[in-house]
């Protein structure tokens, strides 16, 4: 996958210390990765990078919305997404991403791409099921709700005409008494 410019930090000519950096993230940036679950994106990415001898520390806070439709009533909705993730640089002997809370770069790199931190970070945050706050609380008006319910009533209607046991049932339970 082809590395975006702009979540590259080259961090050789960065003092040691604290440094801040903005991401706004939207719809061409999940739309680089091919991730089509969103219908829109307004997320804020906050990184804060503490450049040390050895080792660097990351620090990514994400805080927004992204607009998805709900797994019910496939209504869009803006759902809130904060998430928080802390990793760990340090240099070796080789790259390896293995571990999600440290990453070892090559001794003599001079950048580091966050990317794919960034997309994992929001990906992750996003619920599983993913439910309109009005199916919730009942105030969504649609007509695929209205259908679920009509079909659910009728789905116990049935139900209760099941519980009235078949008479042929009784004949076979008496073969078991006759023993």
């Amino acid at each position: 996958m082809r590395k975006l410019a702009a979540y590259t930090i080259p961090f050789v000519g960065l003092k040691l210390g604290k440094h801040q950096f903005e991401y706004d993230i939207d719809n061409e940036f999940f739309e680089h990765f091919e991730y089509d679950d969103l219908n829109s994106a307004d997320v804020k990415i906050d990184l804060l990078l503490e450049k040390k001898t050895t080792m660097m520390e990351l620090t990514f806070k994400a805080s927004g919305s992204v607009n998805v439709n709900c797994d019910i009533t496939n209504e869009p909705y803006d759902q809130p997404v904060e998430a928080s993730l802390f990793l760990v640089v340090k240099f070796g002997d080789e790259f390896n991403d293995e571990n999600e809370d440290l990453l070892i770069l090559p001794h003599g790199e001079f950048e580091v791409n966050v990317q794919q931190y960034i997309y994992e970070l929001i990906v992750l945050s996003i619920p599983l099921k993913r439910v309109h706050p009005g199916v919730e609380d009942g105030t969504l008006d649609s007509e695929l709700l209205d259908k679920l319910e009509e079909l659910s009533i009728n789905n116990n209607e049935n139900r209760n005409d099941e519980d009235e046991i078949d008479p042929r049932w009784d004949k076979l339970k008496n073969l078991l008494n006759d023993k």
